[in-house]
């Protein structure tokens, strides 16, 4: 493999990953309030829709406590 496509995945496979796991702690934090009170939803949101689902949840899907 290309080391130049190698230095463009790593960072975002890295970006992609600490989203995934920041958003899935933050969703089960259990004072967290989301919109629509479907905590599966948004877990689906999150975990199938790569980088843009958590930036999704945290942009729309979180509630001001």
């Amino acid at each position: 493999m290309d080391t130049t496509l190698l230095l463009v995945l790593v960072p975002l496979l890295l970006l992609q990953l600490g989203l995934l796991i920041w958003g899935l702690y933050d969703l089960t934090r259990p004072e967290r309030k989301v919109k629509g009170d479907s905590r599966l939803l948004w877990a689906i949101v999150i975990v199938f829709i790569s980088i843009i689902g958590p930036v999704v949840y945290f942009l729309f899907g979180r509630e001001d406590a």
